[in-house]
């Protein structure tokens, strides 16, 4: 019987057994069940155990990620696997996520959109009445979008220019430059985080008083998570360089970080154009605090 081991004569990566796919589908379905019974209040055998449920499979899912992602490194840098072809369809997947991402931003932009350029339309039930037939609506004390939101998109546009700096420091083989633009960059995106949740505990409105607050928050809101979790990426990364990894030909990993954080800048562009400077126009400012 030939080694079921033995190095295939060709570029594709057929993938070992793995109970990972059953382990994340599992703790994915507890999650969600559990995050459906703690909101409707719902019990189980006369039981709240919806928040444990969703703790339980929250922390299956991230357990999951953690080791399966292990395994993908194993293969890329023990075994070989990911050859130029294997490459290839790793970046394809990474190019339909991210596409996957857009269309997900473009749903609140629509949704935005949909009510800023037709505030009083009578085709809608009630618009007209909640946002007083203008945009922004009556009453509505705005963001000035020339303070912190324009110190953010200076923070984000200067994160894209130390991540670039860190890609080139990669492919020529500048290790040092490498960890440096890499650590500039999550300190720059750490930054941006802390100066929106400044901006969200002093904002002069709500989630839920108004439809303007509401898709405000939604996009905005969103945006901020993924600049969370492109710094999660980017420090597990950095991670990686100090223990040895990348190299100027294999570095898929640092290079889907680079893609998903200058995705994360193009999107602040146009939250910041649409939403903060021209979905503001005409409302009163909110004179920024400190």
């Amino acid at each position: 019987m030939a080694d079921a081991h033995a190095k295939p004569n060709h570029d594709y990566h057929l993938v070992a057994p793995s109970p990972w796919p059953l382990v994340a589908s599992v703790s994915a379905f507890f999650m969600a069940v559990g995050l459906v019974m703690w909101m409707k209040g719902l019990t189980m055998f006369g039981l709240k155990l919806g928040p444990f449920l969703n703790i339980a499979g929250l922390g299956g899912v991230l357990y999951t990620m953690l080791v399966w992602w292990i395994d993908v490194i194993h293969e890329a840098e023990k075994e070989g696997a990911h050859t130029r072809v294997v490459q290839l369809s790793h970046r394809y997947g990474m190019i339909m996520f991210i596409a996957s991402e857009v269309m997900f931003f473009v749903a609140w932009f629509w949704a935005y959109f949909n009510v800023s350029l037709f505030p009083g339309s009578k085709i809608e039930y009630l618009r007209d009445t909640f946002t007083g037939g203008q945009w922004p609506p009556k009453g509505i004390e705005a963001i000035d979008p020339w303070h912190f939101p324009l110190f953010n998109t200076l923070i984000l546009l200067t994160s894209g220019t130390t991540i670039t700096w860190a890609h080139h420091a990669l492919l020529g083989g500048d290790r040092k430059s490498l960890k440096t633009g890499l650590i500039c960059t999550v300190l720059l995106g750490m930054l941006f985080t802390s100066v929106q949740a400044y901006e969200y505990a002093h904002a002069p409105f709500g989630f839920k008083e108004n439809i303007f607050g509401a898709t405000f928050f939604m996009a905005t809101g969103f945006h901020g998570f993924h600049v969370i979790v492109g710094t999660i990426f980017l420090i597990v990364c950095l991670l990686r360089v100090y223990a040895g990894s990348f190299t100027p030909k294999q570095h898929l990993g640092f290079e889907f970080a680079a893609w998903y954080w200058h995705f994360v800048d193009v999107v602040w562009l146009f939250l910041f154009a649409s939403i903060y400077v021209w979905g503001t126009w005409g409302a009163a400012m909110e004179v920024a605090p400190g």
